[in-house]
């Protein structure tokens, strides 16, 4: 018996762990096969909503932020590096030196999803930032990801300059914030059970195999 599944996948397109928790979460989701039919959302979060435009130093904008060394700054990339090299993903650390805003991103996922080509997009978004080392704030970079989810280019272009679903996005990052969401990815399934962080596979298919013999959707 296959069991319907909602999962709403809050993150944000600068958060490695994200990408590290979206390949382990679909990888798990490949091993369940059949017994499970998911219907997956990207939910918006801003890593750092007030991030002016340009960006900043990435090493800079982590020791500010959580006063880390930069020596513990490159043991934690090499950590994600590997974990995403396990999982398939490329992180190229020397291409990632800025941070950026991400609220024009979430815009265009937020569109994404009404077209039905929002997994594309995230996708294109995370090896844009991470393995190309490319600007998800500028348009023009973000534009071309929209072309190669197989989105319209100049629908995409169009979104982007006419700030359009910005009061959905943040409608949206409220209501998470508001449900207590303070750092991501937060995996929410059937809006009842929670999964943070970027687990291993192995829990998140243990995690999706419990709730799938516990409920019916």
């Amino acid at each position: 018996m296959t069991t319907a599944m909602k999962i709403d996948f809050v993150s944000d397109v600068s958060c490695p762990w994200c990408v590290v928790g979206l390949r382990a979460l679909q990888e798990a989701i490949a091993q369940i096969g059949d017994d499970v039919r998911v219907d997956l959302h990207f939910q918006p979060f801003e890593l750092n909503p007030q991030m002016a435009d340009g960006g900043q130093d990435i090493v800079e904008h982590i020791s500010e932020k959580y006063g880390s060394s930069p020596a513990q700054i490159a043991a934690n990339g090499e950590a994600i590096r590997a974990r995403g090299a396990a999982l398939g993903f490329t992180f190229n650390m020397d291409k990632r030196n800025r941070i950026y805003n991400t609220f024009d991103a979430h815009r265009l996922l937020h569109w994404a999803e009404l077209e039905g080509k929002q997994l594309a997009l995230k996708t294109a978004l995370f090896e844009a930032y991470f393995t190309d080392g490319l600007n998800p704030s500028d348009h023009t970079v973000l534009v071309a990801m929209a072309l190669k989810a197989g989105l319209d280019a100049d629908q995409a272009r169009k979104v982007l300059e006419s700030g359009a679903y910005a009061d959905e996005v943040r409608a949206q990052e409220q209501f998470y914030q508001g449900q207590g969401i303070r750092a991501v990815p937060a995996i929410i399934i059937n809006d009842r059970h929670l999964i943070s962080g970027g687990q291993p596979v192995e829990v998140f298919e243990q995690a999706l195999r419990q709730i799938a013999d516990t409920e019916t959707v």
